[in-house]
């Protein structure tokens, strides 16, 4: 059985969005990261970057949400797709453009002390393109592989939904394919099983300065 070590951020939930698609038994680990424990030794052996999510198949590890997705639907053949090229492409893109730039959004705007202002309109100019690029591929395409539900569109839903957070609660008056996208994903029952998981555990909800600490702890360093 798989285990899977998740918390309620986008990256984790787009994994349990496709081992729920695939019907793979898995069981649920908790890493409540507001309380820093992915810094303890036993999470660092399975991921020395401290960041949720991860995997361990059979004695296999796999980290990186993106990683994972792939890893997947490789050893499943499942939600891929005969064009690698393409699904390689656009898989990549989210890993590398759509959750860094939405994140640091969200860091710099919700997080960071003054001055900030010119990393806010950075990181926000740029989830801002990369999430148009993402809107102009779904005006002429169902999924962002035509026709075909793959894990690209996985990766995409996880931070599809929350757009409004990144950009603003009219962020998808300009994004109304990306909104079509993520209903029609939402609809789907293992979707609906995904977001369910966020019942069984109880994470801190507190972001105090242990919090503040645990999840960047280069808060806690001071720059000579």
């Amino acid at each position: 059985m798989i285990k899977f070590y998740y918390n309620l951020a986008p990256n984790p939930t787009k994994v349990a969005l496709c081992l729920e698609e695939m019907g793979l038994p898995y069981e649920l680990i908790p890493i409540d990261t507001r309380k820093g424990e992915q810094h303890e030794p036993a999470f660092l052996a399975i991921n020395p970057n401290a960041k949720l999510p991860a995997i361990i198949d059979d004695g296999t590890t796999v980290f990186d949400s993106n990683a994972i997705l792939l890893y997947l639907g490789e050893k499943t053949g499942q939600f891929m797709s005969p064009d690698r090229g393409p699904l390689l492409s656009w898989l990549m893109f989210v890993a590398s453009g759509i959750g860094p730039y939405s994140g640091q959004a969200v860091h710099f705007k919700n997080v960071a002390p003054e001055p900030k202002e010119y990393a806010v309109n950075r990181y926000v100019f740029e989830a801002k393109r990369h999430w148009g690029i993402l809107n102009d591929r779904l005006a002429n395409n169902r999924f962002m592989l035509g026709d075909t539900y793959t894990v690209v569109d996985m990766a995409v839903w996880g931070w599809s939904r929350l757009v409004p957070f990144v950009l603003g609660p009219d962020a998808f008056d300009s994004l109304p394919n990306v909104k079509r996208h993520l209903d029609e994903i939402s609809a789907r029952p293992a979707a609906a099983r995904a977001l369910a998981l966020k019942d069984r555990h109880a994470f801190k909800a507190e972001m105090d300065d242990a919090a503040r600490i645990a999840m960047f702890p280069h808060l806690a360093v001071k720059v000579a």
